[in-house]
């Protein structure tokens, strides 16, 4: 075999100013190439008349080429979405967590929880919102998007860790078109009294087992003080100060939300009655509290005490559940027209509309509200604007507690005499 004896140093200029040197020679029939770094002129000379000199005796060996690292495994939906959930739950306040893992687990885990992440892309995303507007009982719009805002936030975290190249849950055309929603609320004295009468009618008929579900109070604190229904749930009656007339919203998602609430008449007599039957509960307890005295979920506040409202099944109307439900039975024998739609943030819209009819201006709306933004306290001022002077009367002798005339019935709140009689 030839033994070369010579071979020639290579330089380049890197951008940081310093040479960077290499040998280039000929060994054991090929021409090869050895890196240096930023050596000295002479110090690549002798470094080469090493390289040659072991060449010449048989004893230069090349570099081993080190092997590729193992690609990291891509692994299922299902597993990285859970790592995701135990290092992100921590973070999210107590009603976002249980809205994340509804969507997680109850949605996008039935569809995409067996595919790698490497297998979700934009079809699959497609496929996924289509299967969803086809259900039998499909999610609204904006629930949808929700679900998939939530994978988006999963997958990007993928993304992050080089497991997938593209977030495809991300952009526009990953959304179901929105149109906007009907933001409903009672603006008749009459649709208020039917709701609370059903619900004080519900509360009288419920089985032992139900007693302490307080229907009626918790409808007239969503009424005549606005909550969120988070924030009703969270109530406990250190906040509530019925003597000098305020309640007080300490758990809110926004700083704005924490506040002061007027307790008005009707309000002070409903909680009035619901304190004489649970004299005995300490400060700290929940104002709606379960039968054992933890915090009252949401849901069953939507279904137990609301209800579903009037549906149609085969052609055939299916009656309502709850309050809602029950109202709208006494609305129809009154020859009145049914309650609209009703969620528990409805509740909270009517009480804007109740502030407007008691006189109130917009910024005292905003700021038993806890809102920042006027935008909702501007659009039902100029909705309330249209009632006639009859209709704000009627109103405003509600919340204070008085008279009201439904369907050519005048009825009056008993709720302060039934806690006296309670009481006694």
């Amino acid at each position: 075999m030839a033994r070369p004896t010579t071979g020639s140093v290579i330089e380049h200029q890197g951008r940081d100013g310093r040479t960077y040197r290499a040998l280039r020679f000929v060994a054991y029939g090929k021409r090869r190439h050895v890196s240096l770094g930023p050596v000295s002129a002479e110090d690549a000379e002798r470094e080469l008349s090493h390289v040659i000199a072991d060449v010449q005796r048989g004893r230069w060996k090349p570099a081993a080429v080190e092997a590729p690292p193992e690609p990291t495994p891509v692994p299922t939906f299902g597993v990285f979405a859970m790592e995701w959930w135990a290092l992100t739950k921590d973070q999210l306040a107590p009603s976002t967590q249980a809205d994340y893992w509804w969507r997680l687990t109850v949605h996008l885990a039935k569809y995409f929880n067996e595919l790698r992440l490497d297998a979700i892309t934009f079809d699959t995303v497609e496929r996924y919102i289509a299967a969803k507007l086809a259900e039998d009982d499909p999610l609204s719009a904006r629930s949808i998007n929700m679900t998939v805002t939530l994978l988006g936030a999963i997958l990007e975290r993928a993304v992050e860790r080089e497991l997938i190249g593209r977030n495809p849950a991300k952009g526009k055309g990953r959304r179901v078109r929105e149109r906007a929603p009907t933001r409903s609320y009672l603006d008749a004295a009459g649709q208020i009294v039917a709701l609370l009468n059903a619900a004080g009618e519900l509360d009288g008929t419920a089985p032992s087992n139900r007693q302490h579900v307080e229907r009626r109070a918790m409808i007239a604190t969503l009424t005549f003080a606005g909550l969120r229904i988070g924030e009703m749930c969270a109530l406990r009656w250190r906040d509530v100060d019925l003597a000098g007339g305020w309640l007080r919203v300490g758990e809110s998602k926004t700083d704005a939300g924490r506040r002061r609430v007027k307790i008005r008449g009707a309000l002070r007599d409903e909680l009035l009655a619901v304190r004489g039957r649970h004299q005995d509960a300490p400060q700290s307890a929940y104002v709606f509290a379960t039968s054992e005295g933890g915090r009252l979920s949401p849901d069953n506040f939507r279904s137990r005490v609301l209800g579903r409202p009037a549906t149609i099944v085969d052609g055939e109307e299916k009656a309502g559940t709850g309050a809602v439900g029950r109202a709208n039975k006494q609305l129809e024998a009154g020859g009145l027209p049914p309650l609209p739609k009703l969620t528990p943030h409805s509740l909270r819209r009517t009480f804007a509309s109740l502030l407007y009819a008691l006189g109130e201006d917009p910024g005292v709306v905003m700021d038993e509200m806890g809102h920042t933004d006027p935008a909702l306290a501007l659009r039902v001022y100029r909705q309330s604007m249209r009632r006639g002077d009859g209709e704000k009367a009627q109103l405003q002798a509600l919340v204070e507690g008085g008279i009201v005339a439904v369907g050519g019935r005048r009825e009056e709140n008993t709720t302060a005499e039934h806690s006296a009689s309670e009481a006694a």
